[in-house]
């Protein structure tokens, strides 16, 4: 689904991702481990754009979008759900997923004059869709609700929902369980699961909480300084001794 080829990336004399190959495959949860400065949130940036690599190739789907801009991976079917929620909390819970739905004709004006039974048509479809996935992360009582009223694990959800009225292929989620109650972790947790084995997605993670590695992760690449140290199963890796020296430092 996505492959990452000896790509590195330099911030003046610092490698921060230093000569990484990275293999992701269809329906599966993956993860990228490591502590602080690992090069975790930089191998994201480079795969949805923001950042462009010094060097390496990035293919999705076997085509390079090496240096592409990030609307344009967008269009190719990937998402990103950030560490801060990125919410408007101004904006109900329903407004927020339907602005998240590509290829609405009602941003060219025109449509309004010379097809508006195809922009009437995309507006019912996207707000029945826009339910749905309120229904899908159990906020359906919200949908009137601003934004910005929600507890912190709620809009966790609710950016959950926005990503999937996008309607990307495979997902990039950064700390998805960080900031968040024991209980909504484990809702968090089956919500992910869910949206590889019902809906069909890719879903890589960064993640620091050990045991959310375990509960839901198939494969799992160790970083430290920019390389990939180690990678394999959760428990292959969280036993390496390596691990355990830049987490514990035991």
């Amino acid at each position: 689904m996505l492959r990452l080829d000896h790509v590195t990336k330099h911030f003046g004399g610092v490698k921060a991702v230093d000569d990484v190959s990275l293999c992701f495959k269809e329906r599966e949860i993956s993860a990228i481990i490591g502590p602080n400065g690992a090069g975790k949130t930089t191998i994201f940036n480079l795969i949805n754009g923001f950042l462009r690599p010094d060097s390496g190739e990035i293919l999705f789907k076997t085509k390079p979008i090496t240096g592409l801009p990030p609307r344009r991976i967008a269009s190719c079917g990937m998402g990103r759900m950030f560490q801060d929620n990125r919410n408007f909390g101004t904006l109900t819970c329903l407004e927020n997923i339907l602005l998240a739905k590509k290829g609405n004709p009602g941003e060219n004006p025109l449509n309004s004059f010379f097809a508006p039974g195809k922009v009437r048509r995309f507006e019912n479809s996207n707000l029945k869709d826009a339910r749905k996935w309120l229904d899908f992360v159990d906020l359906p009582n919200m949908e009137n609700v601003p934004a910005g009223n929600l507890s912190y694990g709620q809009q966790k959800l609710l950016a959950f929902a926005r990503l999937m009225a996008a309607e990307p292929e495979f997902l990039l989620l950064d700390e998805p369980s960080a900031g968040v109650n024991p209980t909504m972790i484990g809702h968090i947790l089956n919500l992910i699961k869910r949206i590889v084995n019902d809906e069909g997605k890719t879903v890589v993670l960064i993640e620091h909480d050990m045991s959310v590695i375990l509960k839901v992760t198939d494969l799992v690449y160790f970083m430290d300084d920019g390389r990939v140290r180690t990678f394999g199963t959760p428990e292959d890796v969280l036993a390496d001794k390596r691990v355990h020296e830049a987490y514990l430092g035991i």
